[in-house]
């Protein structure tokens, strides 16, 4: 045991908390990043709301894909851990 009490080996929820950040990150960064320039550059053209709404749109595309990837990934590494304790 260390300090804490724990066990040396990882505590039980962090996978949980890693596939939970990646797909935050995938939901929150491109519709802010979207936002924040559609906003920009309606303002400078003068288009009010048209940019905005295409990179919003555009935006939520990527983060489908993203978390799909994401999500895709994670699904590939627990079949493989599965595979590794069904072979033992």
């Amino acid at each position: 045991m260390d300090k804490k009490g724990l066990k040396n080996k990882d505590a039980w929820w962090a996978p949980a908390l890693v596939i939970f950040s990646a797909v935050s990150i995938w939901i929150a960064g491109p519709i802010i990043i979207a936002l924040l320039l559609g906003k920009y550059l309606d303002d400078r053209f003068y288009t009010k709301p048209w940019i905005f709404l295409g990179l919003t749109a555009f935006s939520f595309i990527i983060s489908c894909y993203g978390i799909f990837r994401v999500v895709k990934r994670y699904m590939e590494k627990i079949s493989k851990e599965g595979q590794k304790e069904e072979s033992k």
